[in-house]
């Protein structure tokens, strides 16, 4: 990875609001979105190649036996990976690139030596990431506790990150993850 560029790492609970921090943070010149590759199903308005690419787990293991990726893992069960190339190109061009991964792909980037700001996005409280799985309306009830039992183990690998932000205000919490950063919104 060049020095030119930087490369953000956010990692927290499903319903933890990374997602909608991380949209917000694009709106800095300069920062830009690392694409995921994933082999789960596309949700609902997401697109191939915006929101993620969608692969089948043949062309997600070829991926992998080539070495494409910055990291890989699996994740309620599906794959994700980050690909190298695109990730490599960005920074190199003095960009500064997010990543929105789970802990496992984080711990991943920090143990092959991958030069990066770490940011943990928490939920306040195990009752509002409830309340917030459930208001989405796309999990069943398995699904959701599932989700929160991970979060759980999630958030006992937050000090491993360079800051945790709690996100309890979404402007406020846009903002600490923007300095944390060093994004200028």
């Amino acid at each position: 990875m060049s020095s030119d560029g930087r490369l953000v790492v956010i990692s927290g609970a499903s319903g933890s609001g990374k997602t909608t921090i991380c949209n917000r943070l694009l709106d800095a010149p300069g920062v830009v979105w690392s694409v995921s590759v994933t082999t789960r199903p596309p949700r609902e308005g997401e697109t191939d190649g915006d929101h993620y690419r969608f692969v089948d787990e043949e062309t997600f293991s070829a991926m992998v036996e080539d070495g494409a990726f910055l990291e890989h893992a699996l994740v309620h069960g599906h794959r994700y990976g980050t690909p190298r190339g695109p990730v490599e190109e960005m920074t190199a061009r003095g960009r500064t690139v997010l990543l929105e991964i789970d802990v496992q792909g984080a711990d991943l980037l920090r143990a092959s030596g991958v030069q990066a700001t770490y940011v943990f996005i928490a939920p306040p409280d195990t009752e509002e990431l409830r309340r917030r799985l459930e208001g989405r309306g796309t999990d069943s009830d398995e699904v959701i506790e599932r989700r929160l039992a991970n979060a759980r183990a999630e958030s006992a690998h937050s000090d491993r990150y360079d800051c945790i932000i709690v996100n309890d205000d979404l402007e406020s919490a846009v903002r600490e993850t923007a300095r944390a950063a060093g994004i200028a919104l």
